[in-house]
């Protein structure tokens, strides 16, 4: 019964510390997003461009891909809004439809998504599924700080739950010692 328990303890702790493990390399690659550069040249491509100059905004539809400094963003539709003050400056990027985000091994999809260059933050609700690797994060709304590479994620978007009871769910893989 003593070698059981002993066995037992071992594993738990092997697990306990492979599940810290993970969070460790979670909070590396959080730290890794917090180098975004905001201010790098945004490329960006569709099957439609309208410009609507008159609301300083652009209009991209139909497999938009936008890319800044290894972030990726694709969606069905986006709204691109400016400011004109002498030299053009992206304010805000509203993606709506099939939005994927993606970075590295990171991905993150959802139906909405909202990009705000002066605060540095994506903001992606509804049903918004988070991978790295093979562990995955769902819930209904995701923030990611681009400043502090801090990522938060809520059960409901809204008010509206989009996952089960309004939970955030997922699964992390533990390393195998």
């Amino acid at each position: 019964m003593t070698s059981y328990l002993s066995t037992a303890m071992r594993w738990a702790l092997a697990g306990f510390v492979g599940t810290l493990a993970v969070f460790a390399g979670m909070q590396i690659n959080a730290q890794a997003i917090a180098g975004h550069n905001s201010n790098a040249p945004v490329n960006y491509a569709a099957d439609r461009i309208e410009l609507q100059d008159r609301q300083n905004r652009v209009v991209l539809s139909g497999n938009v891909d936008i890319t800044q400094a290894g972030l990726r963003l694709r969606a069905a539709r986006t709204l691109v809004n400016y400011s004109d003050a002498g030299s053009l400056s992206i304010q805000r990027i509203t993606a709506t439809g099939g939005v994927r985000v993606t970075r590295g091994n990171e991905s993150a999809t959802g139906d909405v998504a909202v990009y705000d260059f002066n605060r540095r933050i994506i903001t992606m609700a509804g049903n918004v599924r988070l991978r790295r690797g093979t562990d995955t994060l769902n819930g209904g709304r995701l923030v990611i700080d681009l400043r502090t590479g801090v990522s938060s994620v809520d059960g409901s978007a809204s008010g509206t739950s989009t996952t089960s009871e309004g939970r955030v769910s997922g699964t992390f893989q533990v390393p195998e010692n």
